[in-house]
């Protein structure tokens, strides 16, 4: 199978067209070239399209099937509506100008009729992607194995009670691995989708805790084998679809990854909506990964404040962009990571056009986020703020309270000593909530 010649409307690379352009296909705020702080804005985002959402995802939901219907998705040669799915694919890559691309191997070829044409169906299509990419500016951001949906992952994979498919999950991820490093990959994304439990009374515990964590030992140790320079990430997902998920929040891992020894070998990778589904704000996540010294990259995307689940829409709220942008920044940016657009069109969108615009969309409020973003922090009265709060800590004796060495008995007697009556201080939350408002203009 071919893919048609030209699935999308547009044709050329989508152009910077200005805040007061209504062009659909143009970029209002996107200027990959211009400077902010020091560096273009392509260079600071580093957007990344998602290839399940993009062009495997059929439509569906769990009240009703497919409503896309592209032509990639039905056929008897399952191998050749992959290669038309990578037709697509860069098709959309260049129209959009990304510089980046993310993959699951279950998204790019399908399942063999063992473990051994599966893992060459997916250097198959690898191939396809290592020839394109010579004649594309398209680079991969991360590649990472799809251990969830298959049946036998249904008790998870690196946990599962059963050794066959620990076994079988290790060979998986080997191959994407392999496959990720000699695309040139920037990273490599474990996706836990399954690595937690539903009810204790079939649970073991610190087995499955220690099963996990030589599984990361075992995936780090290869990674340094074959050479492969980018990071190793672990993205946080909570509840869905497992009750008590093992990778929960960015602070589960980090405790996962002390366990593991692995805290100094592998970062996150945050995704918006598994904040929300954490009960966190995107920009605590973020935050808190600066804070651990494991931040690494993004999935953006925004859930739907009346669903209970991952919706994973596109971003179009540029306060909240903003403040977790503000958190990127603070933290000196990506290194290896990017904006991924971890994000779906709704199953009424069902026009190729549509996931087009939803990129432009997305990409445009992240964009304008981010120039806020740099306004707030070149500003600076957002850090002042938080500088006086914790200015009593500069002084000496204070400073002295959290050095090794000092002790409870002294800290009590100064506290004696001084006759210290400390008073509450306000936090001027609704002051600086007002200050992060004007910078939206």
């Amino acid at each position: 199978m071919n893919a048609p010649a030209r699935f999308f409307p547009a044709d050329e690379p989508l152009r910077y067209v200005g805040p007061l352009s209504r062009d659909p296909y143009g970029f209002r705020w996107y200027d990959k070239d211009q400077v902010v702080l020091g560096k273009r804005m392509e260079d600071h985002l580093r957007f990344a399209v998602a290839y399940w959402h993009s062009f495997t995802w059929p439509g569906g939901d769990p009240f009703g099937g497919e409503t896309f219907l592209r032509p990639w998705m039905h056929g008897a040669d399952e191998m050749a509506l992959a290669r038309a799915k990578a037709d697509v694919a860069f098709e959309l890559f260049r129209i959009l100008d990304v510089p980046f691309f993310c993959f699951h191997d279950r998204d790019i070829a399908p399942e063999g009729a063992n473990l051994k044409e599966s893992n060459a169906n997916v250097r198959a299509i690898a191939e396809i992607f290592a020839r394109k990419m010579e004649s594309s500016k398209v680079r991969l951001l991360w590649g990472t194995a799809n251990l969830f949906s298959h049946r036998r992952f249904m008790s998870g994979a690196a946990t599962n009670p059963d050794p066959d498919v620990f076994a079988w999950s290790a060979a998986q991820v080997k191959n994407v691995l392999e496959v990720t490093h000699e695309l040139g990959g920037e990273n490599y994304v474990l996706w836990g989708g399954r690595e937690g439990y539903e009810t204790l009374l079939n649970t073991d515990l610190p087995r499955e805790l220690d099963q996990m964590a030589r599984f990361l030992n075992l995936v780090v140790e290869h990674k340094h084998k074959i050479g492969f320079k980018g990071t190793i990430l672990i993205e946080p997902k909570p509840q869905e679809p497992t009750k008590h998920q093992y990778d929960f929040d960015v602070g589960t891992v980090y405790g996962l990854l002390c366990r593991a020894g692995l805290e100094k070998e592998v970062k996150v990778n945050v995704e918006a909506n598994h904040a929300t589904l954490a009960g966190h704000s995107f920009e605590h996540e973020i935050a808190m990964a600066a804070a651990l010294g494991i931040f690494g990259s993004i999935d953006m995307n925004k859930g739907d404040a009346q669903s209970g689940w991952d919706t994973d829409q596109f971003p179009t709220n540029v306060e909240d962009t903003a403040l977790a942008m503000y958190e990127i920044l603070r933290a000196g940016g990506y290194t290896t990571g990017g904006t991924n657009f971890d994000a779906k069109i709704r199953r009424q969108s069902i026009d190729p056009e549509d996931l087009v615009l939803a990129h432009v969309g997305a990409m445009d409020v992240c964009a304008r986020a981010l120039l806020i973003a740099a306004d707030m922090l070149e500003d600076g009265a957002l850090q002042k703020a938080v500088d006086e709060r914790y200015a009593g800590w500069n002084e000496p004796q204070n400073r002295a309270m959290l050095r090794e060495g000092a002790s409870l008995e002294a800290i009590a007697a100064r506290a004696e000593a001084d006759n210290l009556d400390p008073q509450p201080r306000s936090g001027r939350q609704e002051r600086l909530e007002t200050l992060v408002s004007s910078y939206f203009r």
